[in-house]
């Protein structure tokens, strides 16, 4: 899929130093951009030396901030509005998507999307509707958005873990169970976790769990695309 946006952003692995046998896709929030998540490759790394990770730039300059970027405006955060912006750079996403696992010679199901806020908004989207199933979705601080289209629109069931703090202050926790309720409805695999205390933020405990659950969801002979 060719797009009018070239994503690129800071990249780590594998740590083997070998040719990759998985990618993990990590999605900053809005205000960010791949200088922020990157940071947690190393961490990640330590169970998936064969990983390679990248962290790509949103690809519209933040509206609301003279610096970061967004992956679609928040300044009108109503349902259908929010829908409007992940379905515009949904495509530019899925191209990028696409490009990392060609160049890798990675099957779809060597793929992890880890996002964080606007992010996670952004794998959820993309992740449920791609027709080759991607082999798992983390999402920090997120949110599901549109729950109501994903029956007609459900294309693939990835494995999902959601980690959302109670205390959140940008993105309710109530987004939480809304997500899962919804995930669960149409049989995607969805393990979630509420942080007691934790606002808008990643903390110790959601790390490990994300490590575990991709080391698991990552595991066995990787296949190469056709």
């Amino acid at each position: 899929m060719t797009t009018a946006f070239d994503l690129d952003g800071p990249r780590f692995g594998p740590a083997s130093g070998q040719a990759p046998k998985q990618l993990v896709v990590l999605l900053h929030g809005l205000g960010a951009d791949g200088n922020d998540l990157i940071s947690l490759a190393p961490y990640f790394a330590q169970v998936l030396p064969e990983a390679a990770f990248v962290s790509p730039h949103a690809p519209f300059p933040s509206d609301m901030a003279p610096f970061g970027r967004q992956w679609f405006s928040l300044q009108e955060r109503t349902p259908e509005a929010m829908l409007g912006g992940v379905r515009m750079a949904a495509p530019i996403l899925e191209g990028f998507l696409d490009a990392e696992l060609e160049t890798a010679g990675l099957a779809a199901a060597r793929l992890a999307l880890i996002g964080f806020s606007q992010g996670t908004m952004m794998s959820l989207h993309v992740g449920l509707r791609r027709a080759a199933g991607l082999g798992a979705i983390v999402g920090f601080s997120g949110a599901l958005l549109a729950p109501e289209l994903l029956p007609g629109e459900i294309k693939s069931r990835p494995p999902v873990l959601l980690i959302h703090g109670a205390a959140d202050e940008v993105v309710p926790a109530e987004a939480l169970p809304a997500a899962v309720a919804a995930l669960e409805a149409n049989a995607v695999p969805v393990t979630q976790e509420l942080r007691p205390g934790l606002g808008h933020s990643i903390d110790e405990r959601g790390l490990q769990l994300a490590v575990a659950f991709l080391k698991e969801a990552l595991a066995g002979d990787p296949q190469s695309s056709e």
